[in-house]
Formats: structure tokens, C-alpha cells, sequence
């Protein structure tokens, strides 16, 4: 863990006044990313994350040209940004968990930020923000999950789908991804049924995720029944924490009309 503190606070630099800064082709290969496009992409999903936390995007991620050599004395020039550290806590935040050096940056984080300033800002976000948020976090926990799946044996896709419906029908008192598509009114071939989702139905999947992850990991589950029936008993026990907790059941929640996907298109549109 000091290796990658010491990796990301030495490429730590301070403005003539003082500020610190990182800038995000260093930070790029300090988290591991060999291409520039790739990780473009979390920063774009970072920046759509500052947004909704409520902070100015360009008070955090500013945009920068900077020279560089190319060969035979050539130089040109590229895109870069000077970030904040708030910056790059949500690209880290915001990373591929599966990356060693995200997993070790994520935990640094997360040691380092006051988790109750986070919750308060949380409860402050309307609900297009939360669903926003709690859908990204699924996006990462989900290739956790399918990591544990794939180390119990659940190999192809068509596996997978299935271990999946085990999950939902734990939680959805028996409905497949297919049945609540329908039931939600959307083609499950080509969207998501989580982009369709309230903050309160994506929470309850959230934690179905998380703890199924978690589940599997500690008892070392190692074949594809014994990861099914966990995922099936997991999606149970968090339908009946919402039922003692006096919330609808997620079958009952309403269906949003526009999907997470919608909204960030249009919050993306809006930092152009």
C-alpha cells in the first residue's frame, strides 16, 4: 500500500500559489491504464460524477494542452488536465476494481474520506442524482460479482444469465431479468433492466450484489449450483430486510420513464 501512496503522491504537483495538482496522463499510468482512451472514459464518468455531487466540473478537472515529443525532434500537442485531489479520488473511485493498483487506490480513499460528508451529500442529491450514483457503483460491484462467478465455474454467457435470474428470483419473489423487463415495459435484448430503475430498487440490487460477492468469496464457493443457490438465498435475505423495513417490494416500485443512460447523455451534453 505505501508503494502506491508514495506512486500517487509523488507525481503530486503545486501551483505558484501553493495548490496541489495531478495531471491526468500521469495519473493514467500510475493507475495502470496503457491507452489514453480508456481512460478517458472514466475520467468522462468522473467528471459526470463531480457534476452531480454538486461541485463546479471546472474547478476540478481543468482542461490543459501540453507538449511532448513524438520522435525526430518532433514535439505536438495534446489534451491533459490539471486535476484536484477531489479529482482524482473519483477516478480512482470510478476505475476498474478488478485493476490491483484501483482496488489499493480505492481502499486509500476510502480510509481518507470522511464517509458521513459523503452520506450527507448523498441524502441532499434528488433522485436522478441517486440513481445516477448507486448505478455506477452497481456497474463496479457487478464485475466483482462476475469475477466470483467466473472463479466458481459459471464460464459462458449463457451461465452467467442464469446465475443472474437466480439473484432476481431471490429478490423478486420469483421473476427472471425477462420477466421484470416485461413487467417494466422494455426490451431486455438490447437495455438494461437496472438503467430502469428508482434509487430504492437500485439500492436493493446494490446490496444483493455486493453481498452475494461477498458470500461467495469468504466460503469459497467453487462450483456454478453452489454460486446459484447462494445468489437465489442472498436476493431472499434482502427481500426480507425491505419487508421488515416496512419499504415496497422492488417488484412494486414505480418504473422510471427515462433510463440512467438517458440522463447521462443529457448531463454529458450539458459539460460540452
Amino acid at each position: 500500500m505505501n508503494i502506491k501512496y508514495k506512486s500517487f503522491e509523488e507525481i503530486k504537483q503545486n501551483d505558484d500559489d501553493g495548490t496541489e495538482f495531478w495531471h491526468a496522463r500521469e495519473l493514467q499510468v500510475c493507475l495502470q491504464y496503457k491507452e489514453w482512451r480508456n481512460f478517458k472514459k472514466v475520467l468522462n464518468t468522473a467528471k459526470i460524477a463531480c457534476q452531480i455531487s454538486g461541485h463546479e466540473v471546472s474547478d476540478h478537472f481543468v482542461e490543459v494542452n501540453k507538449m511532448v515529443d513524438i520522435g525526430s525532434g518532433t514535439r505536438r500537442k495534446i489534451k491533459d488536465y490539471k486535476l484536484t485531489r477531489y479529482a482524482c479520488y473519483l477516478i480512482v473511485m470510478n476505475g476498474d476494481p478488478r485493476k490491483e493498483v484501483i482496488a489499493l487506490g480505492q481502499t486509500y480513499f476510502a480510509v481518507k474520506t470522511r464517509q458521513q460528508e459523503f452520506n450527507e451529500l448523498f441524502a441532499q442529491l434528488d433522485e436522478d442524482s441517486k440513481r445516477l450514483f448507486i448505478r455506477g457503483d452497481i456497474k463496479q460491484k457487478n464485475m466483482l460479482l462476475a469475477e466470483a462467478a467466473k472463479n466458481a465455474g459459471i464460464i459462458t454467457n449463457k451461465e452467467y444469465a442464469v446465475f443472474q435470474d437466480y439473484g432476481y428470483k431471490g429478490l423478486y419473489a420469483g421473476e427472471t431479468a425477462k420477466d421484470i423487463a416485461e413487467r417494466k415495459g422494455i426490451d431486455g435484448e438490447k437495455e438494461s433492466i437496472l438503467d430502469y430503475m428508482g434509487s430504492l430498487e437500485l439500492a436493493a440490487n446494490l446490496f444483493r450484489i455486493t453481498q452475494t460477492e461477498d458470500v461467495m468469496k469468504r466460503n469459497n464457493i467453487a462450483s456454478p449450483n453452489e454460486a446459484n443457490e447462494t445468489h437465489y438465498r442472498v436476493g431472499k435475505i434482502v427481500r426480507k430486510a425491505m419487508t421488515e423495513a416496512g419499504n415496497p417490494m422492488p417488484e412494486e416500485l414505480p418504473t422510471p420513464t427515462k433510463s440512467t443512460k438517458e440522463l447521462e447523455k443529457e448531463r454529458s451534453k450539458k459539460l460540452k
